[in-house]
């Protein structure tokens, strides 16, 4: 099955990005190690615009290799490539995970992250349609997601996919959050 979009071809197992080498597809074993050092790497910059006591909170939080364990353990990971690199990456948790974020019900995405030699190219865009359409695939019905205040792509994102926020979960790192939710129950 193929789906096209203006610029990328969605199959069961990868895209590709027209005019460009980029492949996306599940995370496999041996991703784990990259996606671990991209995940500090793609949050980085949230060191300017956090408080230095908040980064090093969400530092150590995206660092920590057992909560990154049990995020390769319950969640279908897929990557963007070029090359040997991985450049990006997002991850969907299944319903029946919940958080003091998170209905059961729900699923959810976590850690929509690029490197930052390639943003600007869409990959976060096509990486949380990947997990919609995962989502879609497996019977769920709400996915859901959240993001802050100093998330303006992300928010442009996610906004324009459909997301539209449902909760307010108030200030975490200093800064407004937020829950999104989009129903595909269709």
């Amino acid at each position: 099955m193929c789906f096209l979009f203006i610029d990328f071809c969605v199959t069961d197992k990868e895209i590709k990005v027209m005019n460009d080498e980029y492949i996306f597809r599940q995370r496999t074993a041996s991703d784990i190690e990259e996606l671990n050092n991209l995940a500090l790497l793609a949050f980085s910059d949230y060191a300017t615009v956090l408080e230095p006591d908040s980064w090093n909170i969400m530092k150590g939080k995206i660092g920590d290799a057992e909560w990154l364990k049990a995020l390769h353990t319950t969640t279908t990971c897929f990557v963007c490539t070029r090359g040997e690199q991985i450049a990006g990456a997002a991850y969907l948790v299944p319903h029946g995970n919940p958080t003091a974020m998170f209905a059961a019900e729900w699923c959810y995405i976590r850690m929509v992250g690029v490197h930052p030699e390639h943003r600007g190219r869409g990959i976060a865009k096509i990486l949380t349609q990947m997990c919609v359409d995962e989502a879609v695939r497996t019977g769920e019905n709400v996915v859901a997601l959240h993001t802050s205040e100093f998330m303006d792509a992300a928010r442009h994102i996610y906004e324009s996919m459909g997301f539209r926020v449902v909760k307010d979960i108030g200030l975490v790192f200093g800064k407004q959050y937020w829950v999104y939710t989009l129903d595909i129950n269709r």
